[in-house]
């Protein structure tokens, strides 16, 4: 019996990243062998086991064969004879599929090293066709090691637009392309997951609503990038620099779905797009089954980010039914998230990246004083119902005309 770390933690200790988990293989074990030493099963489809003390995760050594589409189509074996180089091979990275033994020493028969050292994110073998959830780990771990200058490798790109054509993509299923998109959103350049899916053709199947982005057309004068696709991806990528919240940066790249509803014979301009936005942003989370919170705030950016980069020039009225609309009283967390991503929105265009953006500054402070009235003289009027909303509205309105002041 002998013990290996593998994977990611082998990977992020040779470049020096943080490793955030470690994970075992165990060859020449037995489950039983296992059970014996107090490790404590947790596996269902395979044999996969605590360690009784550190409770990092060991795996016995394994064989996988494709037998339907689909992650789920898969017949796992696992016996004392499966040796580390044949566990080692089903991993879908090169870089993934490196090991280190007890006494440091690292055992690499598929040249992962090599390609750590040449930036690249290369398949193991022709196994990796056989699981569409790998062409979204591929992007994930793009979007993670892009700052770092690690590309996808030609002949897996290549691999994986097969994988489309050949229809393997459609066998995705919600669960596991919200989970990969979620932690994509979590990495240093999540613009770079939706990038590396478009050039793979995998973005129209995996998410159309972003896809039908890329060749509509903006004016000039306000995108010089032109392109609504490449916009989109300018703002994921300034949200990736404003916030590490995944939500927000979801909201930010949703922001403009509406304008791939704009008739061609009305482009450039997209008027009314923020309202036609709410109806993708719906489908999209509904199909991938997307939480709540992000649901709700990209709606909200969708629909009001323009009131927000107008903000100098509404009245007073507009700013508080806004404010109001937003719910930024009762959930000032997600009103901050909301201006960041308009600030993205502002930023994310060629030659403004480094923009000032006032107009959040100005909602921000504009909350802040209707969050002062002091509404006990309403409430001891014995105010209620509709006149009460109607008082606070009235006091809150007031008090913006008096103490709100455009920068």
């Amino acid at each position: 019996m002998k013990i290996y770390l593998v994977g990611g933690a082998v990977r992020d200790q040779l470049l020096n990243y943080p490793v955030k988990e470690k994970d075992w293989v165990v060859v020449g074990a037995t489950v039983k062998e296992m059970l014996a030493l107090n490790y404590q099963q947790v596996g269902k489809d395979f044999p996969v086991f605590l360690h009784p003390v550190t409770k990092d995760e060991h795996a016995l050594a394994r064989t996988e064969r494709n037998t339907a589409p689909g992650y789920k189509g898969f017949e796992v074996h696992a016996s004392p004879d499966v040796t580390l180089e044949e566990d080692l091979i089903r991993r879908d990275l090169t870089i993934n599929a490196i090991a280190k033994d007890e006494d440091g020493k690292i055992i690499d028969p598929y040249n992962g090293r090599a390609d750590l050292e040449q930036k690249l994110l290369r398949h193991v073998s022709p196994a990796f066709s056989e699981d569409p959830v790998r062409i979204l780990r591929v992007a994930r771990f793009a979007a993670r090691y892009a700052h770092l200058g690690f590309k996808v490798a030609d002949e897996t790109r290549e691999l994986m637009q097969k994988m489309v054509t050949n229809g393997e993509a459609d066998a995705l299923v919600a669960e596991r392309v919200w989970q990969e998109f979620h932690k994509a959103l979590t990495e240093r350049s999540p613009q770079v997951f939706i990038e590396v899916l478009k050039n793979c053709n995998a973005l129209k199947t995996i998410l159309p609503e972003i896809d039908a982005l890329f060749g509509v057309p903006q004016p000039e004068i306000h995108h010089p990038e032109i392109d609504t696709g490449i916009h989109t991806l300018m703002v994921l990528q300034q949200a990736g620099l404003l916030t590490t919240n995944p939500a927000t940066r979801f909201a930010a790249l949703c922001h403009d779905l509406g304008k791939a509803l704009t008739p061609k014979e009305n482009w450039p301009s997209h008027y009314g797009h923020e309202a036609k936005g709410k109806q993708p942003v719906q489908q999209l989370c509904k199909r991938l089954r997307i939480p709540n919170e992000y649901r709700e705030l990209a709606l909200i950016t969708a629909e009001f980010h323009l009131h927000v980069h107008r903000a100098l020039e509404i009245k007073k009225t507009t700013l508080l039914n806004t404010i109001e609309k937003l719910d930024g009283i009762r959930k000032p967390q997600r009103y901050e998230q909301f201006l960041i991503a308009c600030t993205a929105d502002i930023r994310g265009r060629t030659g403004y990246e480094n923009a000032p953006y006032p107009q959040a500054d100005y909602y921000r402070q504009a909350l802040e004083i209707i969050k002062g009235i002091d509404i006990q003289p309403l409430k001891d009027a014995g105010l209620e119902g509709k006149e009460m909303a109607t008082a606070i509205h009235t006091a809150r309105l007031s008090a913006l005309n008096r103490q709100l002041q455009s920068p």
